[in-house]
């Protein structure tokens, strides 16, 4: 409460969970009220953070009528207030996360899913370290299909991909500026900018830092503040994995290292192969990718960006300073050795991502199973495992995925299948141009 009395300018605060497809759910509350939060909570209906990308209720959900579509309590994260520099007047966004009333974590909720396996890692004396890397495009979205917009600098539009290039970031440098400003008073550590590939495409990484549940806390918070400083600036901001047909999509590549009780890095053993710790934990990572492809690729539209030679991964396999590879071991000074993740589309939830990656580690590391040898070469031409090439092939090898069941709840599980086959279903009675528009915004 103390932000609030140093910021009495704030009239109004937002209170804001994650549903399992990342999207914000929440309330407006004048700030007058905004103790009671802390105090009491706020009550959202458990299945709330159950609905499907266009915001309904999930049929024939336990979450529903069969409860009574009971309340659960949601309390603030360890985050606190901070600002929402997008909108005209000042105003204090709360993060929060779901709760039953006896107090008990909310397992449907993805926050606490994610708790939950840094919670296995906290019981080993192991601290995840994690970093991500948000690719997005802004788009033009005010005709019938989408386009690059035109530069606040110049009045022109490049309608070509611009990778490293500065004048490409220099077009939208109002934009990055306010962005990085942005970043700065909501403590979202923002580093280097690059434009990439496709038209009006950018990305971002995200610093690295030894709380997990804060760095997918900042990546949920940077989507977010992403599409409303655009939208400030008169255009849209897009993390859907493939707004464009003939242009490579966006992704979302997460970097993580695990420290010991002694702050020492168990994948640096002194040499640039690293330790038996790092090949355990590849392993545990491409035993559960098949099954993890739908936390990766969540909607219909991610999985075309995941085809060959188009910058995303679509075999199973792992290498050195390799980016055809699903896992890529980056070439880095020992202390940093680390494990980059590149299968994750734009479109994830950042929760169940980084909760999917860093749990299959985990297993890795508990199984000790060999990793297989890394490949070398354009891992497209190799005869590798392949992951699901479908939405609905995905969706059933994540139903009967073991490796899943050691990570998440049965209830998250059941959850995220029941709301995944209800898009399917109706997603099918949509035209490309109308997939199109949902995603543009909703991801």
């Amino acid at each position: 409460m103390d932000w609030l009395k140093d910021h009495p300018e704030v009239r109004t605060i937002r209170v804001a969970a994650a549903d399992l497809n990342g999207v914000a759910r929440g309330k407006r509350i004048p700030a007058r009220f905004a103790s009671k939060v802390f105090t009491e909570g706020t009550r959202f209906p458990f299945s709330v953070m159950n609905l499907d990308i266009w915001g309904e209720d999930i049929e024939d959900s336990p979450l529903v009528f069969e409860s009574g579509d009971e309340d659960g309590v949601l309390m603030p994260t360890e985050r606190g207030f901070m600002p929402m520099p997008w909108l005209d007047a000042p105003t204090a966004l709360l993060p929060i996360w779901m709760f039953h009333m006896d107090g008990r974590p909310y397992n449907g909720d993805p926050r606490q899913a994610l708790a939950i396996v840094i919670n296995r890692f906290k019981a080993k004396g192991l601290t995840p370290v994690v970093a991500t890397e948000l690719e997005f495009f802004l788009i033009d979205d005010s005709g019938a299909k989408p386009r690059v917009p035109p530069s606040p600098r110049s009045g022109k539009r490049r309608t070509g991909g611009e990778t490293l290039s500065l004048r490409a970031l220099d077009a939208f440098d109002s934009f990055f500026t306010a962005l990085y400003d942005a970043c700065e008073e909501m403590d979202i550590p923002a580093d280097t900018a690059i434009s990439e590939a496709g038209p009006g495409q950018f990305e971002i990484n995200l610093m690295h830092q030894g709380d997990a549940l804060k760095a997918a806390d900042d990546t949920w918070l940077f989507k977010m503040l992403v599409k409303g400083v655009a939208r400030r600036h008169g255009f849209a901001a897009s993390f859907m994995a493939k707004p464009y047909d003939l242009w490579s999509g966006s992704g979302m590549h997460t970097h993580f290292s695990i420290l010991d009780q002694n702050g020492d890095n168990i994948f640096n053993d002194g040499t640039a192969v690293g330790s038996d710790a790092l090949r355990h934990a590849v392993a545990g990572c491409l035993s559960a990718l098949p099954g993890s492809t739908l936390i990766f690729a969540p909607h219909k539209n991610s999985y075309d960006r995941l085809v060959p030679n188009a910058h995303a991964p679509t075999g199973i396999g792992w290498a050195y300073e390799n980016r055809t590879a699903a896992l890529r071991i980056p070439a880095s000074g020992p202390v940093a050795r680390r494990i980059e993740h590149r299968v994750a589309g734009g479109d994830v939830n950042p929760y169940l991502m980084i909760a999917a990656l860093l749990g299959a580690a985990l297993n890795g590391l508990e199984d000790k199973v060999a990793a297989p040898p890394p490949i070398v070469g354009n891992a497209y031409e190799l005869a590798l495992p392949q992951l699901p090439e479908t939405w609905e092939a995905a969706i059933e090898t994540f139903a009967a995925c073991p490796q899943i069941k050691r990570i998440f709840t049965q209830e998250i599980i059941e959850n995220f299948l029941m709301t995944k086959r209800q898009e399917l279903h109706y997603m099918a009675e949509l035209s490309d141009e109308e997939q199109s528009e949902l995603y543009l915004d909703t991801v």
